[in-house]
């Protein structure tokens, strides 16, 4: 498996996002993940499943640390001793010792993010994660976290896939030297029946979502697909053995929208 490298961390290319899994239906599919490949899960406080992902990580009978596990507070606990505590009772739901990362899982205008980010960098240095990110920040917001925060920050969790401009993000990136982690990556299945990617897809013999997520990785972005079905679980991976040219990945860049984004509650920031 791949990883992108930065700021000291490690990140699977490839990680298995969480969202909407439930009960030991998401143990089990964790558990299968872990033993298909899989080295990347994703989970959050708000998925109410953290328990159940903890399950499926110790039913796969690998090694803890030979796993990356995410998961992220939610904004009604970014008061600096709110963060601490619901960071230290996700641990309490995963039965671990530490996540390997720990993101705020959107911006919240409400705390200063000053003081949000110092509790973080705190949780960071006590030990309860190895590395700290943010999700759902826009640049201008990337810029205030990463000047802020007195530990180095090492991702920004967006929606991304070829439906949804992200060219402003991934220069900010560049220039900060953090990682884009794309949730979304297949646009919720949306591109099944793409003419574009069905095309490129069969020239390389495979899916639509796997040229999706192999058009991400080749940008040097890690991509955490959700599914609920097993056997999509070895497809989402098998995106190694090929490579898409120039042609094709400007091709793919070509079918962005307006109206592309498909993640967009009341509380989202004003997007780039």
């Amino acid at each position: 498996m791949l990883n992108v490298e930065v700021n000291g961390a490690r990140i699977p290319a490839v990680g298995l996002g969480t969202w909407d899994l439930r009960g030991n239906s998401c143990a089990r599919l964790v558990e299968q993940a872990i033993r298909l490949g899989y080295r990347h899960i994703d989970t959050a406080q708000v998925y109410e499943n953290e328990r159940e992902v903890g399950e499926g990580v110790r039913a796969s009978h690998v090694k803890r640390d030979d796993i990356f596990v995410t998961t992220k507070v939610w904004t009604t606990h970014f008061a600096p001793r709110d963060l601490e505590r619901s960071a230290k009772e996700s641990l309490v739901r995963l039965r671990m010792s530490e996540v390997d990362l720990l993101l705020l899982h959107w911006p919240n205008p409400h705390v200063p993010l000053e003081e949000t980010l110092g509790a973080l960098a705190r949780v960071k240095q006590m030990g309860v994660a190895r590395h700290i990110g943010v999700s759902n920040f826009t640049v201008a917001l990337l810029r205030q976290a990463v000047a802020a925060c007195p530990e180095p920050l090492i991702c920004n969790q967006v929606e991304y896939h070829p439906y949804l401009d992200q060219s402003k993000l991934l220069e900010a990136y560049a220039r900060s030297g953090l990682a884009l982690v794309a949730y979304s990556p297949i646009a919720k299945g949306t591109i099944r029946g793409d003419e574009v990617l069905g095309r490129i897809g069969a020239a390389h013999h495979k899916t639509a979502a796997q040229i999706c997520l192999r058009w991400l990785v080749q940008q040097n972005v890690v991509v955490i697909p959700r599914t609920s079905k097993v056997e999509r679980l070895s497809q989402n991976i098998e995106i190694f053995d090929f490579a898409l040219s120039d042609a094709e990945m400007a091709e793919i860049h070509g079918l962005a929208k307006k109206d592309g984004r498909l993640t967009n509650f009341g509380f989202a920031p004003k997007w780039d």
